[in-house]
């Protein structure tokens, strides 16, 4: 079976899979103002479970606007991020950097500060091919947990894991270079090798396995987070694969494909 296609969150797309519900769908992005508070409410509003209980227990509140209170006051003490309405410009600032996302599926907001997501917490990279070793999939999903906080971290980490990789197919993990030009011929992609090359994994400004390279950014680790799970799925499920699908043939099937490839003498006994 195939993998399910993983779209990254990322500050220059408009749809990608939600990091609350993870749904692949349309997000809305919103600008964000700021307006100083007044004298008489000089710190923010925090809500707490004393108020819920009393706008649930009050009698004087039509019911179609209670249940609204009781729905914001419930997101904000489960630390969700939402709006008030529009922002009015004659009263506030444009705030830079800060961004939310909205997502059609679930209504939830996504906070981002740069081109970072930072809520809600542990947002990850895509999933790991599920035939992935397990001596890869550990560097593979600490580089997914650190992706929005550090993706040169979450790059060097990657670049460890192709190292990693290669020895489990079989190859010597000294030379990563020499390595992906063997797993080719053995029949991996060249538009992987390609794509190795354009992240420096590969080529003539290749960086060390597990090394910090400042150059790195979130598209980069992206990139590596794709390649590790192309070359798993071209030279591990593929052929996994293929061979579950042969061993459900009939014995006289397989038989007779061994005849025609030359396997087996049809007149040995």
């Amino acid at each position: 079976m195939a993998q399910k296609n993983s779209h990254p969150q990322s500050i220059k797309e408009t749809a990608f899979d939600c990091p609350h519900c993870g749904a692949y769908t349309t997000q809305t992005w919103y600008n964000i103002f700021a307006a100083s508070r007044p004298t008489e409410h000089r710190t923010p509003f925090v809500a707490d479970k004393e108020l819920l209980e009393t706008v649930r227990a009050a009698g004087h509140i039509p019911e179609e606007e209670k249940s609204h209170h009781i729905k914001r006051l419930e997101q904000q003490l489960n630390g969700l991020v939402g709006v008030y309405g529009e922002a009015d410009n004659n009263y506030s600032i444009s705030v830079f950097n800060l961004h939310l996302s909205q997502c059609f599926n679930c209504g939830k907001f996504a906070v981002w500060i740069y081109d970072r997501l930072v809520f809600p917490a542990g947002a990850e990279g895509p999933p790991p091919n599920e035939d992935l070793p397990e001596s890869v999939r550990g560097d593979y999903e600490e580089a997914s947990k650190i992706l929005n906080l550090s993706p040169r971290g979450s790059a060097a980490l990657l670049r460890l894991a192709i190292q990693k990789l290669c020895i489990e197919l079989g190859e010597k993990g000294k030379i990563i270079d020499d390595d992906i030009a063997s797993l080719v011929k053995k029949g991996l992609s060249p538009m992987v090798q390609q794509a190795l090359d354009a992240v420096r994994v590969i080529g003539n400004e290749a960086v060390h396995p597990g090394i910090i390279d400042l150059k790195d950014d979130k598209d980069t680790a992206i990139q590596l987070f794709r390649s590790v799970n192309i070359i798993a799925e071209q030279m591990i499920s593929n052929p996994k694969h293929v061979k579950e699908l042969y061993e459900k043939l009939p014995e006289s099937k397989k038989k007779a494909i061994e005849v025609r490839d030359g396997k087996k003498d049809p007149s040995h006994r």
